[in-house]
């Protein structure tokens, strides 16, 4: 059995706008949302070190899915610093969504070459 890959996103059914994790439609305001399945597969925007409240770094991206929504996730799966806008990335194998915070990983492998 093949593993339902993707995020669930809403989409107003007044004006067709897709968001996430939204109450209302951030264009019209209306109530009236139908959840979606998409298709797994985003795109980072912008990404960011963060070393706030901890002394390990981590990563915080803003993420473009094809079906219009853009949201702040965590990226794992390459250090950090080696995130960068234009890299292709899905839901983490594993992660548990319903529980807050979505992190995704990158589907193409960074080859991290260490400075001596």
């Amino acid at each position: 059995m093949r593993e339902r890959t993707g995020l669930i996103y809403q989409r107003c059914r007044w004006c067709g706008t897709a968001s996430f994790r939204r109450l209302l439609c951030p264009v019209c305001a209306s109530s009236d949302l139908e959840s979606e399945q998409s298709t797994g597969y985003g795109v980072v925007v912008r990404a960011t070190v963060v070393h706030r409240y901890t002394e390990l770094a981590r990563n915080e991206s803003l993420v473009r899915f094809p079906e219009g929504f853009m949201f702040r996730c965590r990226v794992i799966g390459t250090p950090p610093q080696l995130i960068w806008p234009g890299a292709r990335v899905r839901p983490a194998s594993g992660a548990d969504l319903s529980a807050g915070e979505v992190v995704l990983e990158t589907v193409d492998k960074v080859v991290h070459d260490e400075w001596r």
